[in-house]
Order: C-alpha cells, then sequence, then structure tokens
C-alpha cells in the first residue's frame, strides 16, 4: 500500500512542526500539505527546514483548496474557527481530519458530527496513549466508588496556554462522569472563590494551574473518607501527542465516514 498521504495544519506553530517531523519519521505516512494563516510569515518556506528535518519539498502554502484534493488526511492543531474551517474542506474532499483542537464549544461539536457524515473525525482533547488510558480509568474507578469520594481534577500547563480548564480536563472530567451515570454540566464546578459553602456531594471540581514552559499534567484525585486516591499523567515532550495524532491518521485509512475518538484507535471503546 502507498504512504498516506498527510496535510498539516498550523504548520508553523510548535505542534505543527512537530507533527511534521513525527510524519518523516513514520513508516507508512508522507507529508503533502503544510498550511497556515492568511499573511503568516512562514508562507513559501519549506516545511521540511521549518521541522528541522532539510528540504522535503513541500512548500508552506495558505491556500488549502488544492492541498486537500491531492490528500489522504489532515491534522489539526490549530483554534476552533478555524478546525471548524478545515473540517468543511475535509469533508468535501473525503478525506480524514485528526482534530487535536482544544477549547471547541458545544456548536463547533454538531459542526463536526455533521462533518463526519462524509468523512473519518477522530476528536480527541489529548492524543497521547497515556491520557487515554488514564481517561478509562478515571471512568472504571468513578463507576466503582460512591459519591462519597469526592472527585477533584488538576492540570497545569505551560504559561502560554489560552483556554482553561484543558482539554484533556474535560475529557477526564466527562470519563468521570460518564462513570458515575451524571451529566458534567450539571455537576462541574470549574472555580470557587470567596464563601462558597460547603462542597455540594457528587460535584466534580477542576482546577487550572499556568506557569513556565510546562507540557501538560493532570491528575484526577478521589477524595474519600480516611483515604484518598490519586491517578496522575505528566507529558514530558509533545511528541507523544504527534505521535499518538499521526498514529490516528493512519488508524483512519479505509475507515467508514464517522465521528471517532483515541478510545476507538486504542482499541479502548466496548
Amino acid at each position: 500500500m502507498t504512504d498516506m498521504r498527510l496535510i498539516v495544519v498550523g504548520a508553523a506553530g510548535r505542534m505543527g512542526r512537530e507533527l511534521m517531523r513525527t510524519i518523516t519519521e513514520t513508516d507508512g505516512a508522507s507529508l503533502v500539505g503544510a498550511i497556515e494563516r492568511d499573511g503568516a510569515a512562514e508562507i513559501g518556506a519549506d516545511a521540511g527546514e521549518l521541522a528541522g528535518v532539510g528540504p522535503l519539498g513541500v512548500t508552506v502554502t495558505d491556500d488549502a483548496l488544492p492541498v486537500f484534493a491531492r490528500a489522504d488526511g489532515v491534522i489539526d492543531f490549530t483554534v476552533p474557527a478555524a478546525t471548524i474551517a478545515f473540517a468543511e474542506l475535509a469533508a468535501q474532499a473525503r478525506i480524514a481530519h485528526v482534530v487535536g483542537t482544544t477549547g471547541l464549544s458545544e456548536t463547533d461539536g454538531t459542526k463536526l458530527e455533521a462533518a463526519a457524515r462524509h468523512a473519518v473525525v477522530i476528536r480527541s482533547g489529548n492524543m497521547s496513549l497515556g491520557v487515554n488510558l488514564l481517561a478509562e480509568l478515571t471512568k472504571k474507578v468513578a463507576a466503582a466508588l460512591d459519591a462519597d469520594f469526592d472527585i477533584e481534577i488538576v492540570e497545569m500547563h505551560h504559561r502560554n496556554k489560552v483556554d482553561a480548564p484543558s482539554g484533556t480536563a474535560l475529557m477526564l472530567g466527562e470519563a468521570a462522569a460518564t462513570g458515575r451515570e451524571v451529566a458534567l454540566d450539571q455537576h462541574g464546578v470549574w472555580a470557587r472563590h470567596g464563601q462558597t459553602g460547603a462542597r455540594k456531594r457528587g460535584d466534580i471540581g477542576f482546577q487550572a494551574l499556568r506557569g513556565g514552559t510546562v507540557v501538560g499534567e493532570h491528575t484526577v484525585i478521589f477524595a474519600g473518607p480516611h483515604e484518598r486516591i490519586e491517578i496522575t499523567h505528566k507529558a514530558e515532550d509533545r511528541g507523544i501527542f504527534a505521535r499518538g495524532a499521526v498514529k490516528a491518521a493512519l488508524w483512519a485509512r479505509g475507515r467508514k465516514p464517522g465521528l471517532y475518538s483515541m478510545a476507538d484507535v486504542l482499541g479502548l471503546t466496548d
């Protein structure tokens, strides 16, 4: 089988460069397109030079349509508005769309579902193997323990992260809520300040820390009477997200259109 022809959007960013580098290192994948926003300084540059792997003959462009027409898949860690625009292009071209973008609204999610009627869409708040295993463990522990165990999710990222809580923290919150068979939007507590009163039974709390160059740390705490369970994942290198995203793209090849998650890619779903 020929290599899967992949596009990276947001190619000049830190994650974009990591993705392009990872694609060149992955058997069965090849980089055929690199997209940046209109007017970006990197337009016209060689994608391989940006990624630090030497010339590849792939030019960074802001003209996405012809690039999508010759690709098999696109990997997208951009911003919500751009992701929705790329979802429409991917659906028109019938190519796989791997979405690692965080901060997507409920309306954005509905638009991705619509795109998934025509293309394979894989969406995850985190593409790493470890985090997806953490989510599965969180669901199982939440199901096993009753509401006498309070659930708190603590996450920390670098000072430049713009959304909070992180997409991964929300994914873990959804896993906890699923395990408890409750709705996160009814039980999530997103911040505490001042005279908040006692903690309500069944709440799922979130705390977002920002500072330094932290790639990503997430801890799920189950605090019960006289005992506490903590499950933690620490990301040490952005490469784990890039490798997971490329793995997802390769998994998508030949699949039926639909909305999938990394749990599907890793065989963690029932």
